[in-house]
């Protein structure tokens, strides 16, 4: 990725994100015209939904932008690799979150106008509660720990699955139902559908998800102190020029 010019891993990053979102809002709505009269099967639906998507768009995006499609992996990457010469410099760090929060809210436009709703239009889905928001500490510390485990020992080639099996595990086992991700979690608010957050709630859970990802990159440096030295690798098998040209 060292290779890959800057507008490109913007670009990536935004592409991506955008359509990790529509992705989630897209199938929230599609779940709820589906199945009107059962919130489990809602969920179900939601839930596969985004997990193939979301490994899909690794396999796509990630030679390219390491399809980080998240704020705190981003700053997690920059944080881990920064001794070391690793990972993301400040400046990029700064460019992707950037990206990703406009690809977020233009991924709830974009599955706003698909499904025939007003383009923008602010969720009224009240999320604070002190239970959601450890729903969120646990989900974005669980993300951050598999994604730098899986680079520092190598195994960053099934990122891809991994990842989207976790977000569709946590989607189940936790709380808050696993945003795990402050630009998604702003990008849903742009959405008065079964996946939106009201803006009022916003706050609390990009709070708790760095909360989350705090305790993520700690863990993950108890356990692989080496860390830093892999933060180049997330979700990156092939870092080559000529591999995304």
């Amino acid at each position: 990725m060292t290779g890959t010019a800057t507008w490109r891993r913007l670009l990536a990053e935004f592409v991506g994100t955008a359509l990790l979102v529509t992705a989630v809002v897209g199938s929230g709505v599609m779940a709820t015209t589906l199945s009107p009269d059962d919130v489990g099967l809602q969920l179900l639906e939601n839930s596969v939904a985004t997990a193939f998507a979301l490994a899909a768009l690794i396999l796509t995006f990630g030679p390219v932008s390491g399809a980080h499609f998240n704020p705190v992996v981003s700053a997690a990457d920059w944080f881990l690799g920064r001794r070391t010469g690793t990972g993301l410099t400040a400046a990029q760090l700064g460019g992707y979150a950037l990206a990703q929060t406009a690809g977020a809210i233009a991924g709830s436009v974009l599955a706003n106008l698909m499904f025939d709703l007003a383009a923008v239009d602010l969720s009224s889905k009240e999320r604070a509660a002190g239970h959601l928001w450890l729903g969120e500490v646990v989900a974005t510390a669980g993300l951050i720990l598999l994604i730098f485990a899986l680079a520092r020992s190598g195994r960053a080639a099934v990122a891809p699955a991994a990842v989207g099996a976790y977000i569709g595990a946590a989607y189940w086992f936790t709380s808050s139902t696993s945003f795990a991700n402050p630009a998604v979690t702003i990008g849903r608010a742009f959405t008065d559908t079964f996946a939106g957050i009201a803006p009022a709630s916003v706050p609390g859970f990009v709070v708790a998800q760095l909360i989350g990802a705090a305790a993520g990159t700690g863990l993950l440096l108890a356990l692989y102190p080496g860390a830093g030295a892999a933060a180049g690798d997330v979700v990156v098998p092939d870092t080559s020029e000529e591999s995304v040209r």
